[in-house]
């Protein structure tokens, strides 16, 4: 069943007028995004995610690569959890009983609808991190996707270290969910680190717990980084179907955030 439209929307949203957004807004055949998505900021949408995901794909034509986030970040140290927290006695069973994260059939969570679309395309590679995946669909998916060391959730030898020629289309989302803005994180002097706890699969079908130590992630900030940063002129705004929605570049987005991290954190 789908959601009740907005009365203020003139008409459905379907895959050919937002593949026309999208390209009116300056997504090109052939180009590689990383896209954060909101469907409900869409409008009425004729085909759901579905139809999202196959405008997003129109827009940039076969030579083209989709990127979303695929991230499991409740896969983490329970301790660390503020929102909302959990009992210390708990701490001890989600560590000892947390599924082990499988690429294939982990879900990401809270990423939204057209993220899973993507997710689970035929054909579409996740990157193998535990806490901080990535899915990608198009020529250069699994160039971008592999490797994903344990350690280095989002700094250079990610995923996101390899997309420093790619775009970042905000598409009803805020700064606030800017994954790129992260590996200015790992290139500001003397960056924070942080313990990280996960659960991983082991051979033969077991699970265990990992623990290592990487730059510490804080997005607390990024919604005032972004409106700095928009205010350069270094982004194209304009709307996808009922949806806000922002196109720049990442390399462009993590040397101003690099930059603005250094002056603004102590």
């Amino acid at each position: 069943m789908t959601t009740a439209p907005d009365p203020a929307q003139d008409a459905p949203r379907t895959r050919r007028s937002l593949a026309a957004d999208l390209a009116a807004l300056g997504l090109r055949r052939g180009d590689t995004v990383l896209v954060h998505s909101s469907l409900s900021a869409l409008g009425w949408v004729c085909g759901g995610a579905q139809a999202a995901v196959q405008a997003l794909q129109d827009a940039l034509g076969p030579s083209g690569t989709l990127v979303v986030p695929a991230q499991t970040m409740d896969n983490s140290e329970p301790s660390a959890w503020r929102d909302p927290p959990v009992p210390a006695a708990w701490w001890p069973t989600i560590r000892d009983h947390t599924p082990g994260f499988d690429p294939l059939t982990t879900p990401g969570a809270r990423m939204g609808r057209i993220a899973e679309a993507v997710r689970t395309l035929p054909g579409a590679v996740r990157s193998p991190h535990p806490q901080t995946s990535f899915a990608a669909a198009g020529p250069r998916a699994r160039a971008l996707m592999e490797p994903h060391p344990l350690t280095c959730r989002l700094g250079e030898d990610s995923p996101l270290g390899r997309l420093a020629d790619a775009r970042v289309l905000l598409l009803g989302t805020g700064y606030d969910t800017c994954t790129a803005f992260h590996l200015a994180e790992y290139r500001v002097p003397d960056p924070r680190t942080e313990p990280v706890g996960c659960a991983v699969s082991a051979p033969g079908g077991a699970r265990a717990w990992a623990t290592f130590t990487d730059t510490a992630l804080d997005s607390g900030d990024f919604a005032a980084l972004g409106e700095a940063f928009e205010a350069t002129g270094a982004v194209t705004t304009g709307t996808v179907g009922s949806a806000a929605a922002r196109l720049f570049t990442v390399g462009g987005a993590v040397d101003f955030a690099t930059a603005w991290l250094t002056a603004h954190r102590s």
